[in-house]
């Protein structure tokens, strides 16, 4: 009995060695640099180095900055389309989302947040739940065609209001 438990327990952990080695190439091409999206992160001693040239990072589209009820929600959107193809998958774009106290300007890391995207055509997705990664919350997601996207981001931070964040890109 303990040689079959070993056995599997062996088995179990080569089985699972790839899916980790793919997150961690994973997370090495998505996040790389994303603290020096955020001003209030660059005072705490992030990386300096410019949007445009960090690595993994084909194009970075700030799309705005909204307040609703004491949070200030800025998002970016920063295209991995090629990467991800290189590696056989269908997202085109990393959407990332930073919230702070509209007041003090303090981070506000917690809390859940998920994204709506309304395609150029007028179709919607269904809810995208937005993962929270080194200060922000973001997602790989498939914005497929060009157009005018609206992304809508609704979250429920620790103060346990609700809050919605409408912002639009042009996708040329």
């Amino acid at each position: 009995m303990k040689n079959k438990l070993s056995l599997l327990f062996a088995f179990l952990f080569v089985a699972a060695m790839p899916l980790g080695l793919m997150a961690m190439s994973h997370e090495d091409m998505d996040h790389q640099g994303h603290q020096s999206m955020n001003p209030k992160m660059e005072e705490h001693g992030a990386n300096d180095q410019p949007m445009h040239e960090m690595a993994g990072h084909e194009e970075m589209a700030m799309l705005g900055f909204k307040v609703e009820d004491g949070v200030k929600a800025s998002a970016h959107l920063n295209d991995i389309g090629e990467a991800m193809a290189k590696m056989g998958m269908k997202e085109t774009h990393h959407f990332m989302i930073f919230f702070e106290d509209a007041d003090s300007g303090d981070l506000i890391p917690t809390g859940s947040a998920a994204l709506k995207i309304k395609n150029p055509d007028g179709t919607e997705s269904g809810p995208v739940s937005l993962i929270g990664m080194e200060g922000h919350f973001g997602a790989d997601i498939v914005l497929p065609e060009k157009g005018e996207y609206e992304l809508t981001v609704g979250s429920k931070l620790p103060d346990g209001k609700t809050r919605q964040f409408e912002f639009k890109h042009q996708l040329n």
